[in-house]
């Protein structure tokens, strides 16, 4: 039976952990789902079937069967939904209802600062190059000599709330921690990260012995690592990224490993995922995995969880309009930025769109 005066959202991805919470969920708002969704909740009331099959139907169900849904929640996967919505594009957005004032969409965690960690001392200890010797069956025989991570210098290009999580966490492992960012941080967010400011990149690339990248994929970082990049590297550096793969040019990447301008590298990312460069698998001094920094029962759980809560509670700034405004949420008590719409949108932080002169009437906290 559907709540009455409760706010209806359309769930378009199976919630496969965080039950508890959808169960919660749907005792204060009427829930649209998949009917494959409807085994996931202990209670039934307020769940209804979402039946749409096709984009144009989708489109259609927006200004119709949907026309008083006032959110959507997106998984941050989003492999169901993907098939039937396509991209959140202009012409999608365009098709809103009025009453359709958001859509959560989770897809960051702080949790991929240990999948960095693991490649920094996976790389600097050229772990990549032994598992090949124990698969072999060479044991440690001819095995190069490896570093250790302590007292050398992590670079980290991109201090955001998940380059701040790695200096914290290398702070065990005696490394000496320097950042470059668009704006420097605040005396007191440096003291916590223990992170000393240099002021170009540059001078981040020719002084540190590990680089990790932390920043989101622009136009303006698209093949920021390049050719010219490695070539203000240390030879003796290793590169990490578990930002985004066309940050780094892989192209120049394997030009780096293969003469020896840099020593090694960790990725978790790739410039043409799911497929990884060849030369790059092939090479002793690169340790790959296949993009699996959230691939854990635990952060998956919490980034289900996480916009379910960011539905219940949305935040906003009151006399403030916006124009079909695109708001970036991050998972921590940063304010919300806002940007302009564009065509397509970028999926790597909670993302609520909202509507012109939004002032939500109801506040409900789970």
């Amino acid at each position: 039976m559907a709540l009455s005066n409760a706010p209806k959202v359309l769930f378009l991805d199976t919630i496969k952990l965080a039950k508890p919470q959808l169960s919660s969920f749907s005792k204060i708002a009427n829930v649209i789902v998949c009917p494959v969704f409807l085994d996931l909740v202990v209670s039934p009331d307020g769940i209804q079937p979402n039946t749409s099959k096709t984009r144009e139907e989708f489109l259609h169900d927006l200004g119709t069967k949907y026309k008083d849904v006032i959110g959507i929640y997106r998984h941050f996967k989003a492999s169901e939904s993907i098939k039937i919505t396509g991209r959140f594009d202009e012409e999608l957005v365009s098709k809103l209802a009025s009453s359709l004032k958001f859509i959560a969409h989770n897809g960051a965690g702080y949790d991929q600062t240990d999948t960095a960690i693991f490649l920094l001392l996976g790389a600097i200890r050229n772990f990549s190059r032994a598992l090949l010797h124990a698969r072999q069956g060479t044991f440690n025989s001819q095995l190069p000599l490896s570093h250790d991570p302590e007292g050398k210098v992590l670079g980290i290009l991109g201090m955001g709330g998940i380059g701040s999580a790695l200096a914290r966490r290398a702070k065990p492992f005696g490394l000496k921690v320097q950042y470059h960012n668009r704006r420097r941080l605040a005396e007191e967010k440096e003291r916590e990260t223990g992170a000393t400011y240099v002021e170009s990149m540059d001078q981040l690339l020719a002084t540190s012995d590990i680089v990790s990248l932390n920043l989101p994929l622009t136009d303006a970082t698209k093949h920021l690592i390049s050719d010219d990049s490695f070539s203000k590297m240390k030879p003796t550096s290793i590169l990490i990224n578990t930002a985004r793969g066309p940050i780094v040019d892989e192209a120049a990447l394997v030009r780096a490993l293969e003469s020896g301008k840099i020593a090694g590298c960790g990725l978790d990312v790739y410039e043409n995922e799911p497929q990884i460069t060849k030369e790059l698998l092939d090479h002793p001094n690169a340790l790959c995995l296949p993009h699996v920094g959230t691939v854990t029962v635990e952060t998956q759980t919490e980034m289900e969880a996480f916009q379910s809560r960011r539905i219940c509670y949305i935040p906003y700034r009151r006399s403030t309009s916006f124009d079909k405004a695109v708001v970036f949420q991050r998972q921590s008590n940063v304010s919300p930025a806002y940007i302009s719409f564009a065509d397509g949108y970028y999926f790597d932080l909670g993302i609520i769109i909202m509507k012109f002169n939004f002032t939500p009437d109801w506040n409900i906290l789970v």
